[in-house]
C-alpha cells in the first residue's frame, strides 16, 4: 500500500481549466491548419464539422436534408462530451451565421468554459484560391459562394464574444503565436 506521498502524481499546479475555442471563416481560409496546430500544442481535441457532414452523406442522407444542421449538432454534442471531461475542444466550423456562432456561446455557458473564437480570413484570393483546390474535399464554387453570400458580420449578441481576426495570407508561424497569445490572454 502507497503512502499518502507514494507514487501518486499530485502535481496540482498542472491542472487545465478547458475552453471552448471555435474557428469561424470561409472554406479554404485557413482554419482546419491553424485547428490543427492548436490542438495539437495545447493538447485540446478538435472536432470538425466537415468530415462530419461527409460522414452523414455519405450514409445515404440525401443532400437536399439539412445535413449541414446534422452536422453542427453533432459536433456540438460531441464537443459537450470532450468539455465535461474536462478537456479544452477546437470547434472547426464556417460559423457564417449568428444561431451557428450563438450556439459555442450557450455550449459554453452550459459547460462553464470560457470561449473564445477565432475568425479566419485569407486576404490573398489567389492563395485562398489554391487553397480551395487542394482540399480533399474540394468544395464546388457554389458552395464556396454560398458561403461567401451566407457570411454575416459579427453583430448584435455575437460582437459581444472574445474573438480575434487572424489572416492567414501572413505566415503560419506567425498566426500561431497571434492564436495561442490570445488564447492564454
Amino acid at each position: 500500500m502507497a503512502d499518502a506521498a507514494g507514487p501518486i502524481d499530485r502535481q496540482f499546479g498542472d491542472v487545465r481549466v478547458p475552453v471552448l475555442i471555435a474557428m469561424a471563416g470561409l472554406p479554404g481560409s485557413g482554419k482546419s491548419t491553424l485547428a490543427e496546430i492548436l490542438g495539437a500544442r495545447m493538447g485540446a481535441t478538435t472536432v470538425s464539422v466537415d468530415p462530419i457532414e461527409a460522414s452523414i452523406l455519405k450514409a445515404g442522407i440525401d443532400s437536399d436534408q439539412p445535413t449541414g444542421l446534422a452536422a453542427y449538432l453533432v459536433a456540438e454534442t460531441m464537443a459537450e462530451q470532450v468539455l465535461l471531461a474536462g478537456h479544452s475542444v477546437i470547434v472547426d466550423a464556417v460559423n457564417a451565421v449568428e444561431p451557428a456562432r450563438l450556439q459555442w456561446r450557450d455550449l459554453a455557458a452550459r459547460s462553464d468554459v470560457k470561449l473564445r473564437v477565432i475568425e479566419v480570413v485569407c486576404s490573398d484570393e489567389e492563395l485562398h484560391n489554391e487553397r480551395l483546390s487542394k482540399r480533399r474535399v474540394v468544395p464546388s464554387v457554389y458552395a464556396v459562394e454560398q458561403s461567401i453570400d451566407e457570411y454575416a458580420e459579427w453583430k448584435g449578441a455575437c460582437a459581444s464574444l472574445p474573438r480575434v481576426t487572424i489572416d492567414t495570407a501572413a505566415p503560419l508561424g506567425e498566426n500561431v503565436e497571434i492564436a495561442l497569445a490570445f488564447l492564454e490572454g
